[in-house]
């Protein structure tokens, strides 16, 4: 960790090397007028919307929607399979059904599926609104990074990933109260320096509606997930034979309320997992890197949080206009992939950070429980 000091709060880094638009954005969020403490920076850190991805934000009594992010509850589920070995043909069957049973992309599922919170959902206009479309998007992957992975860890196990959210939900969601918020800060004459980092006081009726919405899409993303791990790990069952244990389900964009130094304060995580000591947590590469299943070691330094992957270092554009098609396909040897054309680059290994260097630069905040290796992925 490092500290730089020339703000109103302090920013501490657990990365050696941050990109300019990053750490501009770190810097507006230490002059944030709410900000509580110091601004954490985790090593998978890039430019995001107002806030940096990979920011750990705590604030005092108000909530701001982008340092929450657009796609509310992304997050990770992962499953240990009784299985010790899988050969090519068997995967490339499993991911080939998996595909046909779990809509990737912009593809939804053909009829509403069911789950309780359907029934309970708050009365709120953006939820209202978006609850039917949302009955046929429960259980789909979506797009950009989100994944579907078989990988084998280093305990001798197969493991299942899936890399998801609260799809349009969480999106609508995000923008409906942004747009509250930057609105009310323009009337209030607030005193930030990024319109993307308009905020919600929480003693009023945007601030608290806001987290009644944030909180069921969690709850939607995290069923998201796990129907899709259920849809998968059916599959893989009726193919194989397996079973299954210990299924692990985060979010890593949320805000909650804890108590950190003395205070209870509003923590939002944008692109990071919460690290709480003997806390599980999932922390993916690349679709040609490792993975890793964690334990958090409740660092305060961070508030209690890790880095939520890898993390980019180029942008998808640039991604696809400088990276080598032919290169990237032979890190993925091994793999069975979806990595076929150049409009595929934006998601292949050389567009994000050295997983590894990242697990190194946050030795304190996270200890390995097994390291994962790719054996084949499908992305949205």
């Amino acid at each position: 960790m490092r500290v730089v000091n020339t703000e109103k709060l302090p920013i501490k880094l657990w990365l050696d090397e941050i990109e300019d638009g990053a750490l501009d954005q770190a810097k507006n969020l230490a002059n944030l007028p709410f900000a509580y403490k110091w601004v954490s920076i985790m090593p998978d850190s890039h430019q995001g919307y107002g806030m940096p991805i990979g920011g750990v934000l705590a604030t005092r009594q108000v909530i701001v929607p982008n340092a929450v992010g657009v796609d509310i509850g992304c997050g990770m589920v992962a499953v240990k399979t009784s299985l010790t070995e899988i050969d090519t043909s068997t995967l490339k069957e499993i991911m080939g059904k998996a595909r046909n049973g779990i809509p990737v992309g912009f593809n939804h599922q053909k009829e509403p599926q069911e789950w309780d919170g359907f029934d309970n959902a708050p009365d709120l206009q953006i939820i209202q609104q978006e609850l039917n479309s949302a009955r046929k998007q429960l259980g789909t992957l979506g797009g950009g990074n989100h994944f579907i992975e078989i990988q084998k860890g280093d305990d001798g196990l197969i493991w299942l990933m899936i890399h998801s959210g609260s799809r349009n939900f969480g999106l609508k969601t995000a923008n409906t109260y942004h747009k509250m918020a930057k609105s009310l800060c323009e009337k209030w004459q607030s005193n930030i320096s990024d319109k993307d980092l308009s905020f919600l006081p929480m003693d009023t009726k945007e601030g608290s509606e806001y987290y009644k919405a944030m909180n069921y899409c969690l709850n939607f993303a995290q069923a998201n997930r796990s129907l899709m791990m259920k849809n998968l790990s059916e599959i893989v069952s009726e193919i194989t034979g397996a079973t299954f244990q210990d299924e692990v389900n985060i979010h890593h964009n949320y805000a909650s309320f804890e108590h950190h130094y003395g205070s209870d304060v509003l923590v939002h995580r944008k692109g990071a997992t919460k690290a709480t000591e003997g806390l599980k947590g999932i922390i993916p590469g690349s679709m040609g890197t490792s993975s890793y299943i964690t334990e958090g070691l409740g660092n305060p330094e961070s508030f209690m949080s890790s880095s939520h992957g890898a993390g980019r270092k180029m942008g998808r554009n640039e991604a696809k206009k400088t990276l080598d098609l032919f290169e990237e396909q032979e890190k993925m040897e091994g793999v069975v992939h979806g990595l076929r054309t150049v409009e595929d680059l934006d998601e292949a290994p050389g567009s994000y950070k050295d997983i590894d260097v990242v697990m190194e630069n946050q030795k304190d905040l996270v200890k390995i429980l097994v390291k994962l290796s790719p054996l084949a992925s499908i992305k949205g």
